[in-house]
């Protein structure tokens, strides 16, 4: 399905853009789009934006992503802020893998 959005739209700059080419989505839209999604596959458990930017990031971790390239994708400015994922994850960083890419 993100392939073929991606083929049908042609996102300039984000790859979900507002209504407005090269504008970003504005939060209040994620949360709204978010709030729509969960209810369609009728998800009773609570999600929230940070929630999956958190996961995202987890996972990349886990894929072997290198910290810096995390930080650069979450637009952290201190590599302290991106640390706090190490944490949760507990394998080791060998490989760069995008969760993406298995889609």
């Amino acid at each position: 399905m993100l392939r073929e959005y991606y083929t049908i739209c042609k996102p300039k700059i984000w790859l979900f853009e507002g209504q407005n080419v090269g504008e970003q989505y504005s939060e209040q839209s994620l949360q709204s789009v978010l709030k729509q999604a969960l209810q369609k596959v009728g998800n009773t458990k609570p999600v929230t934006l940070h929630w999956l930017r958190h996961s995202y990031a987890t996972h990349l971790l886990e894929s072997g992503t290198d910290l810096r390239y995390i930080q650069e994708l979450l637009g952290h400015s201190s590599s302290k802020t991106t640390e706090i994922y190490t944490h949760v994850s507990t394998k080791s960083i060998q490989q760069i893998k995008s969760p993406f890419d298995d889609l």
